[in-house]
């Protein structure tokens, strides 16, 4: 199958733009890959406290025998449901590691924390950092400089970019992710969000909404709605980062154990590739190609950016936007339909997608992988034949109000939209909006912050505001919420009230220069306003009452105001109450770095650049 001609438009625009820095990333990866193995090359005290710890025959293996030494990054807390199951892999990655004449030790931990806990909490501002937080902890705990390969146990949002991050800054080593799978459906995300809502009207109460959330969130395993978290698992197999198949199979049993197995065997296989030859731009265009194609995370338009840097690769908005107007939606995950990741593994899951966006050109199949088959690997769902794993073909879609063909699509185009304009630059999720909400003008209401706009809510300042004679719209505009204001937050929480005015027919959008949760989308939303109002972008420079503009099919994000009225406004400042409140409590103090060199969203809000 011919390559799709945008796709080999965007990837070859990538690699040139690169061509300098993939280059010096490639010389420092041969360089460290030509040197002699760390048992070897280290002073005798150096390999003694290494391998202190270790029974006497892995140290036997290891500094007599020469046997690879596989460095185990764990993510584990049982905070995170999704994280949990981690406890007990690293003794399973031991006892294969020992089968196949290897040893595996557990190089370091990395925190992970989950945003469904502080979502709409102080807590939350740290949590896009966290992600470079866990990049450099990787970086610690791979320094110790005794491995011939990696392993990288995590699954949620900012965890998974982070040690993938970590991971290619030693791009020389081979690694393999290693997830633990979603946890089983409880009650349906469309039902959850429907007593959200309600509660969020005053019409049931804490009880309520406490026993439904727990009904939603109720076991091990990864939420069941396609999040981050769950974005950053299929990412992961249309790179080939993981065991083929292995993102969606739910924790515990037979078939999870033998594929946390497998992914130690891959790692030790002759010929494995490194990381860092692994992810090439046309593997990172891959990973856009399927977020794209399933209306992924927007969380991954800052993460990928900052991921494709860590391996040399340069790429922006604009790459993600030329790729969304030519790749097909063919899956209808919640928030963008009504099934869950259980839904979208038992219809066909990435299996299925990536067969068709590989047949339909929409791939690059000549792309490394950790599985020596190549990128049709990943085409095929695992089961077990006996005790040993076997994988076959997934077929034809088995629900197509879930997955759909490439031929016959849900979209011709992707979830995403680019918006552009004298406010900045935005991205805007529209897989999940009717036709009619493509389009919202009205005048700005500007909030500080979003406890502000959720008062203004519960006031009914807003409803009365969108049903004021001669307004047709509403725009609700929460500022000073970027990278270095208060650390990006999502800002989740206002999902479910704007929802609700959506759901009266009113007309209302949100523009901010934070970030929504990947579950996120049913409301028109123009997100990582880029320039950041606290970096002096031009949301500080919008007044209330002024007509706003979003329009997802022009790809346009306007203030409607005269040039030279726009031109001659001074800039609002950051309220200093915001400022003295962002900078203390929860931690907050010990990332006023982090904020301080903060780039911006389109460049992956990255710290370390």
């Amino acid at each position: 199958m011919t390559l799709q001609a945008t796709v080999n438009q965007v990837t070859r625009r990538i690699r040139q733009r690169s061509e300098p820095h993939r280059a010096a990333y490639l010389a420092r990866l041969a360089a460290a890959a030509q040197r002699d193995r760390g048992a070897d090359r280290m002073g005798c005290a150096n390999v003694a406290h290494a391998v202190a710890a270790l029974p006497a025959n892995d140290k036997l293996r290891l500094v007599a025998h020469k046997a690879p030494n596989i460095a185990i990054i764990n993510a584990y807390n049982d905070m995170l449901s999704a994280h949990a199951p981690l406890q007990h892999y690293p003794d399973l990655i031991k006892d294969e590691a020992r089968r196949l004449g290897a040893t595996a030790q557990v190089a370091g931990g990395v925190p992970a924390m989950c945003d469904g806990v502080t979502q709409g909490t102080p807590g939350m501002e740290l949590s896009l950092f966290s992600r470079d937080v866990i990049a450099m902890a990787t970086a610690v705990s791979l320094s110790h400089d005794m491995f011939d390969a990696a392993l990288m146990l995590g699954v949620c949002d900012k965890i998974v970019p982070g040690l993938l991050i970590g991971a290619l800054h030693f791009g020389h080593l081979p690694t393999v992710f290693v997830p633990a799978g979603p946890m089983t459906s409880g009650l349906s995300n469309t039902a959850k969000s429907r007593v959200r809502e309600q509660a969020a009207q005053g019409l049931v109460g804490r009880p309520a909404l406490l026993e439904a959330e727990q009904a939603a969130y109720h076991s091990i395993g990864t939420c069941t709605f396609y999040g981050t978290a769950n974005s950053n698992q299929l990412l992961l197999e249309a790179m080939g980062l993981h065991v083929p198949g292995t993102a969606f199979v739910n924790p515990g049993g037979a078939l999870r154990e033998q594929l946390t197995r497998e992914a130690a065997r891959l790692v030790l296989a002759p010929g494995v590739p490194a990381i860092g030859r692994l992810v090439d731009e046309r593997a990172i265009v891959n990973a856009m190609v399927a977020l794209l194609a399933t209306g992924g995370s927007t969380n991954h338009l800052i993460h990928w950016v900052a991921v494709a840097r860590s391996a040399g690769l340069v790429i922006d908005w604009d790459d993600f936007a030329e790729l969304s107007a030519a790749v097909p939606l063919l899956a209808r995950v919640y928030p963008n339909g009504s099934a869950d990741v259980n839904q979208f593994q038992a219809a066909g899951g990435p299996g299925y997608v990536l067969r068709e966006l590989l047949d339909a050109g929409f791939l690059h199949p000549d792309v490394l992988t950790v599985s020596a088959g190549g990128l049709r690997d990943y085409t095929r769902e695992p089961a077990l034949d006996g005790e040993r794993l076997a994988w076959h073909d997934v077929g034809a879609s088995r629900d197509e109000a879930v997955v759909r063909p490439a031929s016959a699509p849900f979209s011709t185009s992707g979830g995403l939209q680019l918006l552009t304009g004298n406010l900045g630059r935005s991205v805007m999720k529209t897989s999940s909006l009717p036709e009619d909400r493509l389009v919202i003008e009205g005048p700005a209401r500007i909030f500080e912050s979003q406890e502000a706009l959720l008062a203004a809510y519960k006031a009914g300042e807003l409803e009365r505001a969108c049903l004021a004679p001669g307004v047709g719209g509403l725009v609700c505009v929460v500022r000073w919420q970027g990278p270095q204001a208060n650390g990006m937050p999502e800002l989740h929480k206002l999902t479910p009230p704007l929802a609700v005015l959506q759901g009266k027919g009113l007309r209302v959008a949100l523009v901010t220069d934070g970030r929504m949760s990947g579950a996120s989308g049913k409301v028109p939303a123009a997100i990582h306003v880029s320039p950041e109002a606290a970096a002096g972008g031009p949301l500080a420079r919008l007044r209330d009452g002024d007509l706003v503009r979003l329009d997802a099919v022009a790809g346009t994000l306007q203030a409607l105001v005269p040039q030279p009225q726009w031109a001659s406004r001074s800039l609002a400042e950051m309220p200093a109450d915001l400022i003295a409140a962002n900078g203390v409590g929860m931690g907050r103090e010990l990332f006023a770095g982090m904020r301080r060199n903060a780039l911006v969203a389109e460049e992956g809000a990255s710290t370390w650049l």
